[in-house]
């Protein structure tokens, strides 16, 4: 086939250059949870790993893309703020200094998820991880923690290599509950998954985990596709039934709602959604790194209350429970799946001890799989395809 009849190439929705940015911010969320792995120790303070977290991000960002481009500084920044999750709390706890929870130092046993995310120019990367506190190879997990921990990383493994271009929704949520079950684990109801975009953590394309009835009936059926970017949150807890929810803990993260529009009418709360825009962004915050946190908390009820603003909960599993947890962020470039964040820092087998087994044979063909294919298999397999139509 000659030049002139060769078919136009399919634009790229990802330039190489927004691929550099999020792997940019892929190496910045990894340096900084390599810092702070290395400090979650018995007796460090919650609010202490969770100021120290966004330090961090702060500051690799702040190093990088800084000149001027057409005339304006590149966005930068914390894509997700640090929180630091212990035993059943499953996500989102980042405390104020004013809560009465803030100073909790964790002791050893722990389970401690980090979680926390770093954008360039609007393309995040964002990740999380759990750690057990005191936990070495000659004294490992042992246990429920085992369990979960092990049926967490299994699910995201698994996840890593089912989100990929044609593949559905639904076979990643079937896959990871198969996992959890193999482990007497359930993953936490109705955790979302989510595509994403320049600006954008809360795609419209999601993947559900152990879903009720009606969030099954409600979760549309998506196709993943080429170009496309997903942050994927497996969260799994000990519990009987991987439900959740809401205690005591104040909410300190809050998120701008992209798709909605409302006036607010009092002054407070229009100084105060002014000022998270101007500091976060299309990004989600923690009020306390705004100027007021009690004027902060008062004027987001307003923007809240009327949809213009997202709160990310803090939730608990039973009190008996434990929940485990791994966020990977992976692009789905046309030569297969890449990951943008970086392989767990504190996580291998030899920390992790559980008498029970993974025994469906069809996940564990899946994990053995690399997570893409190299140009000798594809060219081998597409071998094969035309010998069999021949």
């Amino acid at each position: 086939m000659d030049e002139a009849q060769k078919p136009a190439e399919k634009p790229r929705l990802i330039s190489e250059a927004d691929m550099t940015k999020y792997k940019t911010a892929g190496d910045i969320v990894n340096d900084v949870m390599r810092k702070l792995v290395s400090i979650t120790v018995e007796g460090a303070k919650i609010i202490d790993l969770c100021i120290e977290g966004d330090r961090l991000i702060e500051e690799g960002t702040g190093g990088v893309y800084n000149k001027i481009v057409k005339g304006a500084k590149v966005s930068k920044g914390i894509a997700f703020p640090t929180s630091v999750s212990v035993n059943n709390t499953v996500a989102h706890f980042s405390p104020l200094v004013s809560d009465p929870l803030a100073s909790q130092a964790l002791v050893k046993g722990d389970v401690v998820k980090l979680h926390l995310g770093a954008h360039i120019d609007g393309f995040a990367a964002i990740s999380a991880e759990t750690i057990v506190v005191g936990a070495t190879e000659q004294d490992p997990v042992t246990g429920r923690r085992a369990d979960v921990l092990q049926a967490a990383w299994y699910g995201a493994e698994l996840a890593m290599r089912l989100v990929k271009a044609g593949n559905k929704n639904w076979a990643v949520t079937d896959a990871v509950s198969k996992a959890a079950s193999a482990f007497n684990c359930k993953p936490v109801e109705g955790m979302l998954s989510c595509q994403q975009t320049q600006n954008v953590i809360d795609g419209k394309k999601r993947i559900i985990l152990n879903p009720s009835e009606a969030q099954r009936r409600d979760m549309e059926t998506t196709t993943f596709s080429e170009d496309e970017v997903y942050g994927i949150d497996i969260l799994v807890s000990s519990g009987e039934d991987g439900k959740a929810r809401v205690e005591d803990s104040k909410t300190s993260i809050y998120q701008k709602e992209g798709s909605v529009t409302y006036q607010l009418k009092m002054k407070n709360s229009r100084m105060v959604f002014s000022e998270m825009q101007k500091k976060a962004g299309a990004f989600p915050i923690n009020i306390r790194g705004m100027e007021d946190e009690k004027r902060a908390r008062l004027g987001l009820q307003e923007a809240v209350t009327h949809g213009l603003v997202k709160p990310y909960e803090v939730v608990y599993t039973p009190s008996n429970t434990f929940v485990a947890a791994f966020h990977f962020t992976i692009a789905l470039p046309p030569a297969g799946p890449l990951l943008i964040t970086h392989p767990p820092v504190w996580y291998k087998p030899e920390l992790v001890k559980t008498d029970k087994v993974l025994e469906d044979e069809e996940l564990k063909a899946l994990l053995m799989k690399p997570l893409r294919e190299t140009k000798k298999k594809k060219k081998s397999k597409e071998a094969e395809g035309s010998d069999e139509t021949k």
